[in-house]
């Protein structure tokens, strides 16, 4: 599906829209109340991830096929590797054969896990027999994906003797470590976290518990961006968001303050309100704690016609598509002067907007809706529209509802 966006004809917006769970607590939701069934989730994500996830989670042997969904591969590996009689192949897109796993099967394997890679070395597909996981202590590169990090600490209460990890070097994406403990917490799952050293103790059971999965920081970035592109006077109200999140994105209320963005809180819901016009010459920021947000923020700074240096972004690389030389290619169509490293982005101020370029998504979701928001500056055309479903499904009908025009080409 290709689209055609454009603005309205004035760019000041108003808006009440309601957003689905946020995937990344979804998920880590989802794998909690398979080993505790006594748990409940409401809000879940209504994502293709999401929906993976789940399905995932439902089966006992024979393929489980995760499509791109590299948070369902990396959790349901630990999963199945600590579940005894469950014997699956885990797979998924041609790219997710493409991004490395070894790490975490490594220290799986040194758990005691039983697990053995079908094709490249490195990289799914995995067999893997489940087993019981003896030993309880494991160490990890701390500046690697936190999702790693994550799939041994949902798994670790469920261990007999628990998991203590020992993280090694500077640690990146604290926040979705403490989303992770967050919800253990929740669950009256006692854990402790000094300088680099996570200890989970054992659980074998958990109280009844209803999980409510706060809405996506990450999809409420789009709206972020929106504001900040359209004229002052501008409200949209998100919701349900938290003012106290366990989502390390939830740091775009600061961020956006700089390009004008002015967001308040209101029991369960946000507003974000364009303020002021006046933005810095170049916005500087360190995204390694909120690095799914990046491109979201190098789309709005070139469409304000400012520059960003953006610096630890070495996650992306690994991502659904590389997704710093991606933003490179596509930008550039669009006029941008930018540059990027295996780690950073530097975008110079430019006020040069090409009209009608075709936006490639690369099977990438952020892709898509990072650079939607361009639409009220000059008409673009997004390829591969429908990607967006991987973690958000109604994106379109919401961009719709802020009288953006949406046309199928």
């Amino acid at each position: 599906m290709k689209l055609h966006l454009f603005g309205p004809s004035k760019n000041l917006l108003q808006a009440n829209i309601k957003i689905t769970g946020s995937k990344s607590e979804s998920n880590r939701s989802l794998l909690l109340a398979a080993l505790y069934p006594n748990v409940t989730i409401t809000n879940l994500s209504n994502s293709d991830d999401a929906r993976v996830m789940e399905k995932g989670l439902q089966m006992n042997k024979g393929t489980v096929d995760i499509h791109h969904a590299g948070t369902a591969m990396r959790f349901l590996t630990s999963y199945f590797a600590s579940q005894p009689g469950k014997e699956v192949i885990l797979t998924g897109s041609k790219r997710m054969t493409e991004r490395p796993i070894k790490i975490l099967v490594d220290a799986l394997m040194h758990l005691g896990a039983d697990i053995s890679y079908v094709q490249e070395a490195g990289y799914p597909p995995l067999k893997i027999a489940g087993t019981r996981l003896e030993k309880e202590k494991v160490s990890l590169p701390a500046n690697i994906s936190s999702q790693y990090i994550s799939s041994l600490l949902l798994i670790a209460p469920s261990l007999r003797n628990g998991l203590e990890l020992e993280l090694v070097g500077k640690i990146t994406s604290v926040p979705y470590i403490k989303m992770t403990l967050g919800l253990l917490e929740e669950l009256g799952i006692k854990s402790s976290f000094k300088g680099n050293s996570i200890k989970i103790f054992p659980k074998k059971a958990v109280n009844p518990t209803t999980l409510t999965v706060e809405s996506d920081w990450s999809s409420a970035s789009y709206f972020y961006s929106l504001v900040a592109l359209s004229d002052v006077g501008s409200e949209i109200s998100l919701s349900a968001y938290k003012k106290n999140s366990l989502q390390g994105d939830s740091v775009l209320a600061e961020i956006y303050k700089d390009l004008g963005v002015e967001t308040s809180f209101d029991k369960n819901s946000i507003k974000l309100k364009k303020v002021s016009s006046s933005y810095p010459e170049v916005l500087k920021i360190d995204l390694a704690n909120a690095p799914d947000i990046a491109q979201t923020i190098a789309v709005t700074c070139f469409g304000l016609g400012i520059g960003c240096y953006l610096i630890g972004l070495h996650t992306l690389k690994i991502k659904e598509t590389d997704r710093l030389e991606a933003l490179d290619v596509e930008l550039k169509k669009l006029g941008a002067n930018i540059s990027v490293t295996d780690k950073s982005l530097e975008l110079f101020p430019t006020n040069n907007i090409r009209e009608d370029v075709v936006i490639d998504t690369y099977n990438d979701h952020r892709m898509a809706m990072a650079f939607a928001p361009l639409a009220l500056r000059t008409g673009i055309i997004i390829n591969d529209a429908e990607v967006v479903s991987k973690s958000y499904p109604d994106f379109w009908d919401d961009i719709k509802s802020l009288k953006i025009k949406v046309k199928e080409l």
